[in-house]
């Protein structure tokens, strides 16, 4: 039996090198609309969150709110580079084979939609990996990270434990998340600084580091 009987998987930034595109398009469409965001800040503020985080706090900083078709428009602006730009994180194809020859299950829990998941996947050529019964949205629950809600549910639709759960993770609401479902978190530094994953069971910057943790 093995350390985990299950890896959990963000997908943005984990999966998939989505959070420089994200990051840029979500800056850029702030700054449009009035609320001048850079790359940087973005990263700080949004990264790894749900999209309704991002209207809470352009509310809360600003007392304005932020048009009703937002959403639509920054995932359309989203996919829409995804198509064009989006890559797998490097090492991830050879790390989810090695879990494969190891028998060891995973599963992919995102504050993405279950679209913008499917559509980074796809474009990635990850899917084959996963397929549906191993998806798990934000959408699937009514809070999104910090909030343990998806990592419990995608423990409970793997069929095991929590505290048998690995989770991989590069933002700190990821990394808050998994503790509070009462898992162990492997923290992905390669965007997100070592000290801003602080309480990870431990850190890597390279994702072919990943299975000498995990075993």
């Amino acid at each position: 039996m093995g350390r985990y009987d299950v890896v959990v998987f963000d997908n943005d930034g984990v999966l998939v090198d989505s959070e420089p595109i994200s990051n840029r398009v979500l800056a850029e469409y702030l700054t449009e609309l009035g609320h001048p965001t850079t790359f940087e800040e973005s990263v700080r503020d949004y990264m790894g969150s749900a999209v309704h985080r991002i209207h809470d706090l352009v509310l809360e900083r600003s007392g304005r709110r932020l048009p009703d078709d937002f959403d639509d428009t920054f995932h359309g602006r989203v996919f829409s580079a995804f198509r064009s730009e989006l890559k797998a994180v490097e090492g991830v194809h050879e790390v989810l084979a090695k879990l494969d020859a190891d028998g060891v299950p995973y599963c992919v829990a995102s504050s993405g939609s279950h679209e913008r998941i499917r559509v980074a996947l796809r474009k990635t050529g990850l899917y084959g990996h996963f397929g549906e019964g191993h998806i798990f949205s934000a959408e699937d629950v009514g809070r999104g990270k910090p909030a343990p809600d998806l990592f419990l549910l995608a423990a409970e639709k793997m069929g095991v434990r929590p505290e048998r759960c690995a989770v991989v993770e590069d933002s700190p609401l990821g990394v808050q998340a998994a503790l509070a479902a009462g898992m162990d978190v492997y923290g992905f530094a390669s965007m997100t600084p070592r000290e801003r994953l602080g309480g990870a069971t431990a850190h890597f910057s390279r994702m072919e580091q990943l299975p000498a943790l995990l075993s």
